[in-house]
């Protein structure tokens, strides 16, 4: 059941095909039924149609014969009903009718019954309230009933009843009753041939239904196949074109859009490649007169207490823009790996919370001043590369630093079972709703004009992302206008596992709160 409903969900042949189905067998079965009702009264009514012009004639000649015949004793009166008796068998054997002689009785106990046929009827398949409509009637009256035998045999039929005036004698009730078997036959053959019919016709609809579906569908899943390989890298997938119709332009407009996709692909991948090999070029080239520049800048700045006070004071500028250059060469040389997919980690196992307060140290003791670090714990081991994790962790403290506007950053730890988080909270510039899609994105800044003093390359978010998915960790930042920002570094404990749950809530404790209300 659950795969003819998958099927009938993903297949759009299927689909077409159940619902034309279904709708030929409710069309045909509604037409059939009307067929059938309309032909079954047809030939029920013509049957009591002609039995009533039959029945009142045989009454009219009855009637006739009563009138002229002598009865003047009760021999001469059995006599006569015996041979209306007689008569009415004889032609009954024509028209299979059975006919009833009752003499009128007001309390419906009667005697002298006369009745056609060797296999006697039942009386009561003379309803009683259709005798009394016979009795006030002073025309004939039809009744549908079931015609019951005293062997126990019952056939539906139809009873019509009247009055006959026997002279000297009184009003007798005179009922012609008639089954219905051979119409009821006719109509069973009816329903054979309307059901054969019916089931063939809806065979043949799911025939032609499921060839012009055939014809319909098959390019469409051609063309299905040929993009789901497409997408899969065979960009040399085609539709194969055999005609001139539709379906035909249809696949003309596709291969030309998979050669001009295939084409924009290869173009871009070869502008990727000779991106990422420049990138990596020129890293590489600048490595070799940088380490010349640090060389004489160091050794000028080992004497700059023997320059004027200028000379000095550039000799300390040109040792920190090398170190920013350097940095920049670092980053651009770990961006390339990450693009050529050569990134490696080293897994080991360490304490996180002696790293956090390693990095802290590393910075500048009047910076370092500010960073308030929030613990419950002294040792927190977990299984990673050490050198990326360190370095994440510097790029968001460094970060906070730059945007704190000289308020404190908070740098909190916490751990659950198989996850540890490392949270910095700045209160400082923070950033807009409509920035937070590029904060991690290369070469972006908040600031546009790119006149800021402190602060990277814009690659140290963009770095510590991959690097944390690297560890198949998670990375999310909070930030609201000069109300600072939050960014939430969440990795699992082991080496291999996925993060599950987050000890610190992405945002803030203390806006946490305000957002609640």
């Amino acid at each position: 059941m659950l795969d003819v409903k998958s099927k009938f969900k993903h297949s759009l042949s299927f689909k077409v095909l159940v619902t034309s189905t279904l709708l030929a067998i409710l069309i045909i079965s509604t037409v059939g039924f009307v067929i059938h009702n309309r032909i079954s009264s047809i030939i029920i009514n013509e049957k009591i149609s002609i039995s009533k012009i039959e029945t009142k004639n045989a009454l009219q000649l009855a009637q006739t014969r009563f009138n002229s015949a002598n009865l003047k004793s009760d021999e001469s009166l059995s006599k006569a009903i015996q041979q209306f008796i007689a008569s009415s068998e004889e032609d009954g054997l024509i028209s299979g009718r059975e006919t009833i002689l009752l003499p009128l009785s007001k309390d419906n106990k009667v005697s002298n019954i006369y009745q056609t046929g060797t296999t006697l009827l039942v009386l009561n398949s003379i309803p009683n309230n259709f005798r009394e409509k016979t009795k006030a009637s002073k025309e004939i009256i039809v009744e549908r009933t079931s015609v019951k035998y005293s062997t126990g045999i019952s056939f539906p039929g139809f009873i019509i009843g009247s009055k006959i005036n026997i002279p000297k004698t009184g009003v007798y009730e005179i009922y012609y009753i008639f089954k219905l078997d051979k119409q009821f036959q006719t109509i069973n053959q009816l329903e054979v041939i309307l059901i054969f019919g019916g089931v063939l016709l809806i065979l043949l609809i799911g025939l032609s239904t499921q060839f012009v579906i055939r014809q319909v569908i098959s390019p469409v899943q051609a063309a299905a196949s040929v993009a789901e390989k497409f997408t899969q890298g065979d960009l040399s997938s085609r539709m194969k074109i055999s005609d001139s119709t539709e379906f035909a332009s249809l696949g003309n407009s596709f291969n030309e859009m998979a050669v001009s996709i295939q084409q924009q692909i290869y173009r871009l991948e070869n502008l990727s490649m000779l991106q990422q090999r420049f990138v990596s070029d020129v890293s590489h080239e600048l490595r070799t007169p940088l380490t010349t520049l640090r060389m004489a800048a160091e050794v000028i700045y080992q004497g700059k207490d023997n320059f004027d006070p200028s000379i000095a004071r550039s000799s300390e500028l040109l040792i920190n823009q090398i170190d920013r250059f350097e940095l920049l060469l670092s980053d651009l040389l770990e961006v390339s790996r990450f693009d050529a997919e050569a990134a490696s980690i080293d897994i080991t196992t360490f304490n996180i919370v002696n790293l956090v307060k390693k990095t802290v140290d590393y910075l500048h003791p009047s910076k370092a001043t500010k960073l308030i670090i929030d613990s419950l714990s002294e040792s927190i081991p977990i299984q990673a590369d050490q050198r990326r994790i360190e370095r994440i962790l510097r790029n968001l403290i460094s970060n906070a630093l730059d945007h704190s506007e000289g308020k404190n950053v908070k740098v909190r730890i916490a751990e659950s079972d198989n996850e540890v988080a490392v949270s910095v909270r700045d209160f400082g510039l923070g950033f807009n709703e409509e920035d937070a899609p590029f904060l991690f994105d290369r070469f972006w800044r908040a600031d546009p004009s790119r006149a800021r003093t402190s602060g990277g390359s814009g690659l140290g978010l963009s770095i510590a992302l991959e690097d944390t998915k690297l560890h198949q960790g998670q990375l999310l930042a909070w930030g609201s206008p000069h109300q600072g920002a939050h960014f939430v570094l969440t990795l699992p404990k082991n080496h291999g596992t996925l993060v599950q749950s987050f000890p610190i809530a992405l945002i803030p404790e203390d806006k946490l709160s305000t957002v609640e209300e």
